[in-house]
């Protein structure tokens, strides 16, 4: 195992926030602390694999039925 070093990094753009905890997700880094709240994730993503494929098929033709 390689040796760890601890930056402190000064964010100056949140879009950057995102891409940290990406790499947080895959282990490359561990956020020791932190002031900032990990951001949510989108609804989209989290209801991303919530219905299979058919299911989502015949609710959108339900939904078209229903707006005529």
């Amino acid at each position: 195992m390689q040796d760890r070093e601890t930056l402190i990094i000064k964010i100056k753009d949140s879009k950057v926030l995102k891409l940290i905890y990406d790499l947080e997700d895959l282990n490359l880094i561990e956020i020791v602390g932190s002031d900032i709240k990990k951001p949510a994730k989108k609804l989209s993503e989290l209801l991303s694999s919530s219905l299979s494929p058919e299911q989502a098929e015949k609710m959108h033709e339900e939904l078209k039925q229903m707006r005529g």
